[in-house]
């Protein structure tokens, strides 16, 4: 059982574990939480919230209309349901794949708008989760960074589960080193790629020393989902 904490508390734990925590950020993780959770983290001054479900963020955001909150795609995304996400959220992370990465651009074009992404990294080359492994990003960068409709914001992982905390910093590591070589193949005053998608509530004080920008929290904040 997780003991919950509150978001200062994770705000202290930024200061404490990252190396530049004026660049990062909480993202609370509330895929299947209700609404009334979102709206006590809004009360301790959390505006970041991260969904899973296509279908469940957007009836959420139109609960919580009167509210201004960043908005973040964080789990796979089904070619069908581009349409219905352009322009809803800041920011999309699951970014799996050249031909979803492409849908998004064409879209985003069609709407005369830019769509902030990440794109994502199986970096365990897990058959159970989507992303590109570190092999193949390289082979499909030059496409992917020719998009003039997306802006590549940074990389995203979900590593292996693993009760070794050195295991887990390896795979850390390896993203951000991942992210310092594509930079140089990048024009990064386009796509900044500057950011790093990577903690949950198991390890998110790892990600935060190995360069994490962005951590997705959600167990720690909310308790267990129903």
């Amino acid at each position: 059982m997780i003991a919950l904490k509150t978001v200062s508390q994770i705000q202290i734990e930024i200061q404490k574990f990252s190396p530049h925590p004026e660049h990062v950020k909480l993202l609370a993780v509330s895929k299947k939480q209700p609404v009334d959770k979102i709206h006590e983290l809004l009360s301790q001054g959390q505006h970041l919230f991260g969904e899973n479900y296509v279908q469940e963020a957007l009836e959420k955001m139109k609960l919580l209309s009167q509210h201004t909150i960043e908005w973040h795609l964080i789990g796979h995304i089904q070619s069908k349901k581009i349409n219905s996400i352009i322009g809803k959220f800041a920011y999309i992370h699951s970014v799996d794949s050249l031909k979803l990465a492409q849908l998004i651009n064409h879209k985003s074009a069609e709407m005369n708008s830019v769509q902030k992404i990440f794109i994502e990294v199986n970096l365990g080359a897990e058959e159970s989760k989507t992303g590109f492994t570190i092999e193949n990003i390289e082979k499909y960068w030059p496409e992917i960074s020719a998009l003039t409709s997306v802006k590549i914001c940074g990389l995203m992982a979900l590593p292996p589960l693993s009760n070794d905390e050195h295991v887990t910093r390896g795979y850390f590591k390896a993203l951000h080193a991942l992210q310092q070589k594509l930079k140089k193949e990048t024009d990064t005053t386009w796509h900044p790629l500057d950011s790093l998608s990577m903690g949950t509530s198991q390890d998110y004080p790892l990600a935060l020393q190995e360069g994490a920008t962005i951590i997705r929290v959600g167990t720690i904040l909310f308790g267990e989902r129903n």
